[in-house]
């Protein structure tokens, strides 16, 4: 019963360092990469859609990302897309592919993106935090139910905490490698 705590709650804690990846890999560094606007939503025919889905996405220089919709009729809405997005980027087309060349940051746009970095690693450690207190109440909960006995309560306590301290080293690590290359010039 303890363990299934434990392992529920490393599992929840996991999700929280790869949504942090995930979203880290949307914050734009000096170079171009697809994975900044492949989760892009375009209104699709009325419909919500990542930019994954209905075209291709490539980088074939290190500060111009190419997209090639399937269908040349999506061109407009994805330009919309890009635009309403913060990229901070003005796409041009040729009727069948959009280019997107990406500007030099400045010194100051790369503090702020910086700042957004630490902004959501903050809240992925919130998260796991929210997922040890929660693993931690239902240990209490075995202990008061007569299911598990005090020592198997500190036990499962001290392996809870390592598992806890090994997410936060994970997105302490996350954080740092996407801080460098923001602001690598």
């Amino acid at each position: 019963m303890i363990d299934d705590f434990l392992q529920d709650g490393e599992r929840r804690m996991s999700q929280a360092v790869e949504h942090l990846r995930r979203e880290l890999a949307g914050i734009r560094t000096g170079r171009a990469s697809p994975a900044l606007v492949e989760n892009l939503s375009v209104q699709y025919y009325g419909q919500p859609t990542a930019l994954k889905q209905i075209a291709g996405i490539s980088a074939p220089e290190t500060r111009l990302l190419v997209i090639q919709p399937w269908d040349k009729a999506a061109v407009p809405d994805i330009e919309r897309a890009i635009i309403a997005s913060d990229l901070g980027v003005t796409p041009s087309n040729d009727g069948v592919v959009i280019h997107l060349p990406m500007p030099p940051l400045s010194e100051d746009r790369r503090r702020d993106l910086v700042r957004i970095v630490r902004q959501r690693a903050e809240d992925s450690r919130v998260a796991v935090r929210n997922v040890r207190r929660d693993v931690h109440d239902g240990l209490r909960e075995l202990v008061r139910e007569k299911e598990a006995s005090q020592d198997d309560l500190r036990r499962a306590e001290s392996r809870l905490q390592n598992v806890t301290d090994r997410h936060v080293a994970a997105i302490q690590g996350v954080t740092e490698q996407k801080e460098a290359e923001v602001m690598q010039v």
